[in-house]
């Protein structure tokens, strides 16, 4: 089994665990609470015994599910949470307290963002710096430091972070590295191969793929010493101790706040799982293709992606995705004289949505939606510009895109 393809041992991950009645997949779930014939299985489930006593804390298919994403990233356990949003949350919420520091990379998902504010207000230190500069991240550490977050690549503007770097800077300092991989998939990268301690990732996104369910992940890798946390609560520390951080997560952020991912998300989230890689491949190689196409054309007058030899971190990128590919994500701007709303209306192919990791592909004026709350001086220390368009590459043919493109331009320049 160990020697087997990932896309093998996902697709045969549940019947491998003896599914009820040697059904191939897991059924989903959707009982609230569950029974016991001896009271002492149910106090034990209380304590450190796996089972299920409310669902709250999780599913026989959430389960399975959580298996599977585990099995990705080759990490110890894995929590199912109902987005990754919540997924985030929990880690933030119930591994640091008030008087704590953490340094973050300032390339992140304008929500993320938003949270960090909700903790600095709750008395909870946050240091955002140039991710793709290790020298800045050495130079935010503090005595009060607990952790390190990142996104591997930026959203939207393609920066990538020297995330081999910091796995090793945690790691001589002892800090948590709280990594979303969201964007890279571990098509591209395991966790464990950047030394995370816990891997995030919007299970909504590239691992789904079909877009019909919310999802989120927290992962442990099973390379962080959770003896030298101080944060890891007494009710905690009797548990292996392996096991104390991801419980810790997981007893405060689906028992006590209930960011509790359902069984009919986790079952559609599995299905998708299992052409994960197939569609990680084609998506990647489609946004390299267009993304040179794009650095051709007439039409773009900006093109930033890692796969592209001017990209500030092409080396790097090569480097860690060992020429897999470099993402599905483009963020571009059309030439200034041309009108960008009546561009992107007569796109037929390409959908008008936000959203990532779809099998479609989904273009987006950054700006005025995600971006919207922020002010241009905040933008401008993103990277992003008034015009940028953040493109989402799905699986559909290249050339099929390349040619919506094309006849939106003519459409526009011709009304």
């Amino acid at each position: 089994m160990s020697s087997q393809n990932i896309s093998t041992k996902i697709v045969h991950a549940d019947r491998r665990q003896k599914v009820e009645h040697n059904a191939i997949h897991k059924p989903i779930h959707v009982s609230a609470q569950y029974s016991f014939n001896d009271v002492r299985d149910l106090i034990a489930v209380f304590g450190n015994t796996p089972g299920y006593a409310y669902s709250r804390q999780g599913t026989p298919t959430v389960t399975a599910m959580e298996n599977k994403v585990s099995l990705l990233e080759e990490g110890i356990a894995t929590i199912g949470f109902a987005s990754g949003m919540a997924a985030i949350a929990a880690v933030m919420l119930t591994l640091l307290k008030a008087g704590d520091h953490f340094i973050s990379s300032r390339f992140i998902f304008g929500n993320t963002k938003s949270l960090f504010s909700t903790l600095e207000q709750l008395g909870i230190e946050v240091t955002m710096v140039d991710t793709t500069n290790i020298n800045e991240v050495k130079a935010a550490i503090r005595p009060n430091t607990r952790m390190l977050f990142t996104e591997t690549i930026g959203n939207p503007v393609t920066q990538v972070s020297d995330l081999k770097a910091m796995g090793d800077f945690c790691e001589a300092q002892g800090l948590i590295y709280f990594v979303d991989m969201t964007m890279v998939t571990p098509y591209l990268l395991k966790g464990k191969e950047i030394k995370a301690s816990l891997v995030m990732h919007s299970l909504s996104k590239s691992i789904c793929g079909h877009a019909n369910a919310l999802g989120g992940s927290v992962t442990d890798t099973g390379l962080f010493d959770w003896s030298r946390y101080p944060n890891i609560l007494d009710v905690y520390r009797s548990y292996p101790l392996e096991k104390q951080g991801i419980t810790q997560i997981k007893k405060k952020g689906l028992r006590d706040m209930g960011a509790t991912l359902s069984s009919e998300a986790a079952n559609r989230i599995a299905l998708g799982m299992e052409t994960f890689e197939l569609r990680a491949k084609k998506a990647n190689d489609n946004a390299l293709a267009l993304a040179r196409y794009m650095q051709e054309s007439p039409i773009f007058a900006e093109v930033k992606y890692p796969g592209l030899e001017n990209h500030p971190q092409h080396q790097l990128a090569k480097t860690l995705f060992k020429g897999k590919g470099y993402g599905s994500l483009i963020a571009t701007s059309l030439r200034d004289d041309i009108d960008l709303i009546k561009f992107l209306n007569n796109l037929n192919t390409i959908i008008l949505a936000t959203h990532l990791g779809d099998n479609r592909t989904l273009c987006l004026p950054v700006a005025p939606t995600i971006y919207a709350e922020a002010s241009p001086e905040q933008r401008a220390l993103m990277g992003i510009s008034d015009n940028l368009l953040r493109i989402s590459v799905g699986i559909e043919d290249v050339n099929d895109l390349i040619a919506d493109f094309e006849q939106a331009y003519q459409k526009t320049v011709s009304a």
